[in-house]
């Protein structure tokens, strides 16, 4: 019964993240303008700080020198934040791959099993630091 439950809970996840996708890609995207604030994921490291005119404020413009350095500061760690989650990924294809190749050895399929456990908490912790990152950006803006 608990096999039984953790699958569906699995089943459930995947269709979840999935269909989060799926309807990403599929919904009508807006026109970006010339000086997009992010490269797929990844935000710009001037993101917030730019004018209508895709150009950079000043620090006074800005709201001051500390918050134009905070601003910059959290978009570096929103950046490397995303790209830990993107290895997360990596790793979870890289321990699927080792467990469909263990051929039935225990001692393998538990090495591979450990990999995809720990880049699956790396993914969460990821996941959820990117958005205490953006909380705190959009509460000093």
């Amino acid at each position: 019964m608990k096999k039984r439950i953790q699958n569906w809970i699995a089943a459930l996840l995947f269709v979840a993240t999935a269909g989060g996708a799926t309807l990403a890609v599929a919904a009508p995207q807006n026109a970006f303008a010339a000086c997009n604030d992010q490269l797929l994921t990844f935000p710009a490291w001037f993101k917030g700080l730019t004018d209508g005119n895709c150009n950079i404020k000043s620090p006074d413009a800005a709201g001051g020198l500390p918050t134009f350095i905070w601003t910059i500061a959290l978009n570096v760690v929103e950046i490397m934040l995303q790209a830990v989650g993107y290895l997360a990924a990596g790793f979870i294809i890289r321990g699927g791959f080792k467990y469909m190749t263990s051929v039935g050895d225990a001692g393998e399929m538990a090495k591979a099993k450990k990999i995809i456990m720990d880049a699956v908490i790396g993914l969460v912790i990821s996941i959820m630091s990117v958005a205490i990152v953006n909380l705190v950006a959009g509460a000093i803006k």
